[in-house]
């Protein structure tokens, strides 16, 4: 009798336990690569956040490969998520497999890259990135002191946005070029490549490497070096663009004394390393933890069956619908600012940026 008591009550104790760590529901989150680091982070921040709150999650990333994507997608599918998190690739590239996505009333959220062409994406969740880029532009104004110059003094520019399947370079690089296109008309701003629109500034997968190899190719063809022809600035949508090209102007024989002001995005550990060592000035700062919290509430909410925060209604139209959208409040780090944004906030430790 005793042993009897005693399994039931083990019983009793391990259904107790299940019921207490039983799932709220599974959870998909696809990422591009992990060859950013800035991925990482936003992963493995969504990663732990929907464990803490209860949730089952399937997380992986596509090794910026379309196919693959697509494929871990259909997996997620089938393995019965019930909300599906992505950040796409190719904004256009899901329409098929979010298709069957929506037949099996699965949810999804864009995450920080809207997905186009669709009517399955239920919601949008990023930044502003049209303030991301007009607090670029804001920055080269200021730190070049646009405002006050003229054609007979003018500052030398070139530009570099991001992939051009991705929807933000039109937030990113449209932002910016609405700030700075009036000096570039009147003669304040000279682009001696030319090159000033969108698809010959893009750079094709954010690659460093590409927009190494442009940069020296602009370095080559337009004479710039630091005892020859002026280069003033580089506005660079991304910390991975910029990177690419500090390290053409490196190559080229620029150093901390003469470095061009060159923009970036995402405040990652090698752009910060180089802020410091004077080779970058600025970098936007998109706090992924922030973003990563937000996505939780959009899931519980959707899980809950009541109404999903949203704070913008009007802005993201991805070709087939207005995405109702949460954007989060960038911020733009420098020397002067980037221990309390970053270190104090505990978002690196200081020994990381050394």
């Amino acid at each position: 009798m005793k042993k009897i008591v005693a399994i039931l009550l083990a019983v009793a104790t391990l259904t107790t336990a299940f019921a207490a760590t039983k799932s709220k529901g599974k959870v998909g989150i696809s990422m591009p690569t992990k060859d950013l680091q800035r991925w990482n982070q936003d992963g493995n921040n969504m990663y732990g956040d929907f464990v803490k709150a209860g949730y089952t999650v399937d997380l992986q990333y596509a090794a910026n490969d379309i196919a693959t994507q697509i494929s871990q997608i259909e997996n997620m599918i089938t393995g019965k998520c019930k909300v599906l998190v992505i950040a796409a690739i190719d904004g256009s590239s899901l329409s098929n497999v979010l298709a069957t996505a929506k037949k099996k009333k699965i949810q999804v959220i864009a995450y920080d890259r809207l997905i186009m062409d669709t009517d399955a994406v239920s919601y949008y969740a990023t930044f502003d990135n049209y303030k991301v880029g007009t607090l670029q532009g804001d920055y080269l104004v200021d730190k070049l002191g646009l405002k006050t110059r003229s054609a007979s003094d003018p500052v030398y520019m070139e530009f570099f946005t991001g992939d051009p399947g991705d929807n933000n370079i039109n937030f990113f690089f449209g932002g910016a070029m609405d700030v700075l296109t009036p000096y570039i008309n009147s003669g304040v701003i000279v682009c001696l490549s030319g090159q000033t629109a969108k698809a010959q500034c893009a750079t094709l997968n954010w690659s460093t490497e590409e927009a190494q190899k442009r940069m020296e190719n602009l370095i080559t063809s337009n004479k710039y070096s630091p005892k020859g022809q002026k280069l003033d600035a580089v506005y660079c949508s991304n910390d991975s663009t910029a990177n690419g090209v500090t390290n053409a102007l490196l190559s080229a024989g620029y150093d901390a004394s003469n470095f061009p002001v060159i923009t970036g995005q995402d405040c990652d550990i090698v752009s910060m390393k180089n802020m410091l060592k004077g080779y970058q000035s600025m970098s936007i700062f998109k706090d992924t933890r922030t973003l990563a919290a937000q996505v939780v509430k959009m899931v519980e909410a959707i899980m809950n069956g009541t109404t999903v925060p949203v704070n913008d209604t009007k802005t993201y139209n991805n070709n087939v619908k207005v995405v109702p959208s949460y954007l989060c409040d960038p911020v733009f780090g420098d020397l002067s600012n980037y221990k309390e944004l970053l270190i104090d906030s505990g978002y690196y430790k200081e020994s990381e940026l050394k």
